[in-house]
């Protein structure tokens, strides 16, 4: 039958997919769904609920934002306001807890001092480590 809409999504998805140079039963193991059921979001025949698009971000690693926008569950503008940045830095497996806390405290900072203001009430660590050192070991120490 007809697309439910969400064709740009599948588009979306399919590019990531080869972008990051996945076969379709690669993302759709990593992200815990069905090959057949991955195609047709990919073909635009099914419209995945919000958490199947955070497990697909997941797998991809692209914020789920992201994917939000795309199917038409976020609005752009909220979801370009410092949210992917955040959920960028938040899910980097990369990072231990302490380097991301520091790189969310540095990015708010900038947005302030840019006029953007706060990106959210908890970008600031309770009690991880003092604004005031926030630079100082980010890079020396993994844990």
């Amino acid at each position: 039958m007809a697309s439910l809409n969400v064709g740009n999504l599948g588009a979306f998805l399919r590019e990531q997919r080869r972008t990051a140079q996945l076969s379709l039963r690669q993302l759709a193991a990593d992200a815990g769904v069905s090959n057949p059921y991955l195609s047709q979001i990919e073909r635009g025949l099914r419209k995945p609920s919000a958490e199947i698009l955070q497990q697909l971000a997941k797998a991809l690693r692209i914020s789920a934002e992201t994917l939000y926008v795309q199917a038409g569950i976020l609005d752009e503008r909220q979801g370009l306001d410092g949210v992917e940045v955040q959920t960028a830095i938040r899910t980097d497996p990369a990072l231990n807890e302490k380097q991301k806390q520091v790189l969310l405290q540095i990015y708010d900072s900038f947005r302030k001092e840019n006029g953007y203001g706060s990106t959210d009430a908890d970008a600031a660590p309770a009690g991880d480590a003092p604004a005031g050192d926030a630079p100082a070991g980010v890079v020396p120490g993994h844990g």
